[in-house]
């Protein structure tokens, strides 16, 4: 034992500790219980150490050990790139696919929350060997606090009001207030809807907002997270029974129809309005462009 031991213990410590913070599976079922939540605290374990080994390197002028960080980065960009890769083969097989956004979405968080994990453990062995213990345990704390706030995001309550309206038929044609979904010829098929489904409309709170709202993979993701919590009143081979996202050209609203196996309403908004908003839908008008709706 020498003067770094327990500041790397620490380090490793507090990294490790973080990424178990970080790693939450949700409605979303991901990561997947077990094996999937031990790949990840691996791969937190080695972000911890490799963080927290920087700074004795550092200090006894090892100048090469901290090259292994940038053979780090090369490393969790592998981890994105297999989360990728999983999630596309799973969502081949999803009744209501996550879609492409959403996945990519998903990929980017675990590789960059292993970066948290590395930065975390360098400041909080950094603060032991330079201070003391308790700034470190104090570094720990404002870490962790940020890591949270870096996980919340936004979600679609932020940016849309969500209403539920009426579905109804107009001849063939399927409507959720008074934008047009889809066309349904079956009058077997149109009594499943009007037993089934359940309309939503998401009306936005800015100018700005409609081009979020109408990103296709923002919308999927929408019809994911439904179908996911609440199930969905289709099997494969009916294409008829879709649950679908529609724009109204007019005004940027978008109509959700949906077909939950349970026909819960209020469960159902909470649910929308807890979507995340995806970073890759997210659009950066100028801020003349913006006004509001109202």
């Amino acid at each position: 034992m020498n003067e770094y031991t327990y500041p790397i213990i620490l380090g490793i410590l507090v990294g490790t500790a973080l990424r178990v913070f970080m790693l939450r599976t949700d409605y979303r079922q991901y990561p997947t219980y077990l094996h999937g939540k031990i790949i990840h605290l691996s791969l937190g374990f080695i972000a911890a150490a490799l963080g927290t080994i920087a700074i004795p390197s550092i200090m006894e002028k090892e100048f090469t050990a901290v090259t292994f960080l940038t053979l780090a980065a090369s490393q969790f960009r592998e981890v994105r790139n297999m989360e990728r890769n999983t999630l596309t083969e799973m969502d081949s097989y999803e009744l209501v696919p996550r879609g492409n956004t959403y996945i990519e979405g998903i990929a980017v968080a675990f590789e960059s929350r292993n970066y948290l994990v590395i930065f975390t453990s360098f400041v909080v062995t950094l603060c032991y060997l330079a201070l003391n213990i308790w700034v470190a345990l104090g570094a720990a704390v404002v870490c962790f606090l940020l890591s949270g706030m870096l996980m919340s995001g936004s979600k679609l309550s932020d940016i849309v009001t969500v209403e539920e309206k009426s579905i109804s038929f107009d001849g063939a044609g399927l409507y959720v207030d008074n934008i047009y979904i889809m066309n349904i010829g079956l009058p077997e098929r149109q009594e499943e809807i009007m037993k089934y489904g359940m309309g939503f409309v998401l009306t936005p709170k800015e100018f700005s907002v409609r081009s979020t709202i109408a990103n296709l993979g923002q919308r999927q993701a929408i019809l994911h997270d439904v179908s996911v919590t609440l199930g969905v009143f289709r099997d494969s081979g009916t294409p008829a029974l879709v649950p679908l996202i529609k724009r109204d050209l007019n005004d940027g609203r978008i109509g959700v129809f949906i077909l939950p196996q349970e026909k819960d309403s209020k469960r159902a908004k909470e649910i929308i309005e807890h979507v995340p908003v995806l970073e890759n839908a997210i659009q950066m008008p100028s801020k003349k462009g913006r006004r509001n709706l109202s």
